[in-house]
């Protein structure tokens, strides 16, 4: 089947403390700059399966700048989307690990030329033959960020495409008033929708169970819900022909964890990309799993991305152990 991905949203550096629980508000070494940002992790990892994939962004004239685009350039994104400015520097962000599970963050998003991602910074014309659109919650940090997200959720919706959502919450982000107010908006429209175990609760409405929960969601239209669980594997949930709840877990592969930053987009892209290229559901998830063991075991959000060939080579050598 044939299909193009987009993924609007920021496209930062990244700088990552070299010791666990090291503060902010002390003096400490970090590692960097690596190129970053959830949608263009996300969208690094849909070109490297072989998929064509575009992103649009903004970035300072700067270094930064630069070395991010010419790495997504290198992984095959098209970059046509991607706006240089000269009145603002790259995003950025600072990370610091209390362990593999927990991380803080200091992001210059809004203030950055992330900041001036706006509604006349999607090209029409690079929508034209796009059928699928990724969102990140991360993405919504701004009324003009999400005006930029609901030009392109229109264009591509319009046209009969599909729209695929993961809320990726950031305890940094909470006190954004309108990421939280364009979640309702965007549910409307997903198709597939992929929360942690954590974000399930956000989504909980009074005294609702997880399962009332995503049954509802399902019920009031999306197609697809992964709740992912990192080395524990992902859970998928499903309507029957019956409308009755189907539901199944595929198991994750337990690797040493170098770095989780990106994990959960490189999941999301081999899973969201090889359901659109036909792929049965417990196929798509099995390849996301690998693909979220092996963003982990490289140092720096973007680093650990893989390629179909990769993914192959992994589940055979497990096989074999």
């Amino acid at each position: 089947m044939e299909f193009k991905i987009c993924a609007v949203g920021e496209l930062l550096v990244e700088f990552l403390a070299k010791e666990c629980n090291q503060r902010f508000d002390q003096p400490g070494e970090f590692v960097g700059p690596y190129p970053s940002g959830a949608p263009a992790i996300f969208a690094s990892q849909v070109a490297k399966l072989g998929f064509p994939v575009v992103l649009f962004s903004c970035v300072g004239k700067d270094s930064f700048g630069k070395m991010c685009i010419n790495r997504l350039k290198k992984d095959g994104v098209i970059v046509d989307g991607i706006t240089s400015y000269s009145r603002a520097n790259t995003g950025s962000a600072f990370v610091t690990y209390q362990d593999q599970s927990e991380r803080n963050f200091i992001f210059n998003i809004p203030n950055s030329a992330c900041g001036l991602l706006s509604f006349n910074n999607i090209d029409e014309n690079l929508l034209k033959d796009c059928t699928h659109l990724h969102v990140m919650g991360s993405s919504l940090y701004s009324f003009r960020a999400i005006d930029a997200m609901r030009k392109a959720l229109d264009i591509i919706k319009n046209k009969g495409g599909t729209i695929s959502f993961d809320p990726n919450l950031r305890k940094e982000m909470f006190n954004i008033q309108e990421m939280e107010q364009s979640f309702g908006y965007i549910m409307e429209y997903t198709d597939i929708f992929l929360p942690s175990e954590k974000e399930v609760r956000y989504f909980t409405q009074n005294d609702e169970s997880e399962q009332q929960t995503i049954l509802a969601l399902l019920k009031n239209g999306i197609k697809h819900i992964v709740v992912k669980g990192g080395a524990k594997g992902a859970s998928y949930y499903g309507l029957d022909e019956q409308n009755s709840l189907k539901t199944f877990h595929v198991d994750g592969f337990s690797v040493d964890s170098v770095d989780p930053t990106g994990a959960g987009g490189c999941f999301g892209a081999t899973f969201v990309s090889l359901l659109l290229a036909g792929y049965d559901v417990e196929t798509a998830l099995k390849f996301a799993n690998v693909s979220g063991a092996l963003a982990v075991s490289k140092l720096g959000p973007m680093e650990g991305t893989s390629s179909l060939e990769e993914i192959q080579t992994f589940l055979t050598k497990h096989a074999i152990d």
